[in-house]
């Protein structure tokens, strides 16, 4: 093996119990089933990262309340020397929808807008090229059944910043067609999210990541994570790669008008957070940031997706996972994949993070959901 492929799968990683990166003390002194997992995960990740020639990876995995492994491999950017944490911030890509449907629920809690209010209630310039968009409801954008098309280029070669960039998007909405009336099929639609961010600003007299940090982020720790790339630490970022064999991306995929629906930036460690308040039913360390019964809303089937078995709530994809039920969302843009799957009902949650394209982060999380099940 040549130094290079060394030190793009050398590990750093930590059982946050004892609060060290040392390995050996932390495998020695972690509780035995935590040892053993983490043996197990890491195993199998080292594995895949040198059969793939994957550059960057990050793993959290959670387990009854607390952290059971965290990891993170290769490097921020190749060609360069820094290795990556697990406090390292990637683009999360789709993994921001559910963020998005978790703000929608609390602007319902608190009585400002029901799921089922049409959009041109809360957006009255929202308008497609077909009469038909003005039944759909915040709930058909919610589980993709809107009708709508979905985004030709995000223009992440050219980035727009600033806080109008949300409405002008959904005015230029004016000219799409509609693919069917609301409800009468399903098709993945990020427009529909952009859209939902300019609801949520509306509504809530925040813009959408102003909102989404104050009421979301902060409340639960994840003070590192932002919705604005330009607000991440420097020294945190990484670079996306693209091909394969991987090479650094010439764009970092950041558009204001597609927050909503791609750009939050986060770590697998501030990622920890998100999963425990989910799994917690949305509350974490005395913060609570939805009420029990709005799992009811967010995790309930609504429609059936074209994949045999896969349903959608709020946002979140609902399956079953050999007999275990799992809430997921994946996420992958120019230079990132990303995956979280929760596990509710057995208290565990996985999630993934990589800087390349290539990366299959979906089926890491459920080999590495199989191998804690393992006991």
């Amino acid at each position: 093996m040549d130094e290079r492929r060394v030190r793009r799968t050398r590990i750093s990683h930590a059982f946050h119990a004892l609060g060290t990166t040392a390995i050996l003390v932390t495998m020695t002194l972690a509780p035995v089933g935590a040892q053993d997992a983490g043996r197990r995960i890491e195993a199998y990740l080292v594995g895949e990262i040198e059969a793939k020639g994957i550059p960057g990876l990050t793993v959290a995995v959670v387990r009854d309340g607390s952290v059971l492994y965290e990891g993170a491999f290769g490097v921020r950017e190749l060609g360069g020397d820094e290795e990556l944490t697990s406090h390292h911030i990637f683009h999360f890509a789709s993994v921001s929808k559910p963020f998005v449907a978790t703000a929608i629920v609390q602007l319902v809690e608190q009585g400002k807008m029901e799921l089922d209010d049409p959009v041109t209630q809360h957006l009255p310039y929202f308008r497609l090229a077909d009469d038909r968009y003005r039944s759909i409801t915040i709930r058909d954008m919610l589980n993709h059944t809107a009708g709508m098309v979905d985004v030709p280029d995000y223009e992440w070669d050219s980035p727009q910043y600033d806080e109008g960039a949300a409405e002008r998007y959904v005015r230029e909405m004016a000219t799409d067609g509609m693919l069917w009336a609301p409800g009468e099929g399903w098709r993945y639609s990020n427009k529909a999210f952009d859209a939902l961010g300019d609801v949520i600003a509306k509504v809530s007299g925040l813009s959408f990541e102003r909102y989404v940090q104050t009421h979301i982020l902060d409340p639960i720790g994840m003070r590192e994570s932002s919705f604005i790339h330009p607000e991440i630490d420097e020294r945190l970022r990484t670079s996306g790669h693209v091909a394969a064999p991987a090479r650094v991306s010439d764009v970092y995929p950041y558009n204001r008008r597609h927050a909503p629906s791609s750009t939050l930036n986060s770590s697998v460690s501030q990622m920890v957070r998100w999963m425990l308040v989910n799994l917690g039913s949305g509350e974490l360390d005395g913060s609570r940031i939805l009420r029990p019964r709005s799992y009811d809303l967010l995790w309930e089937p609504t429609t059936e997706t074209t994949a045999d078995g896969v349903h959608v709530g709020l946002s979140w994809f609902l399956g079953d996972y050999e007999g275990h039920r799992t809430v997921s969302h994946g996420g992958g843009d120019t230079g990132y994949r990303s995956f979280i799957l929760l596990l509710p009902d057995d208290g565990i949650g996985v999630v993934i993070a990589s800087n390349w394209s290539g990366t299959d982060t979906g089926a890491l999380a459920n080999e590495i959901a199989r191998l804690v099940l393992a006991g």
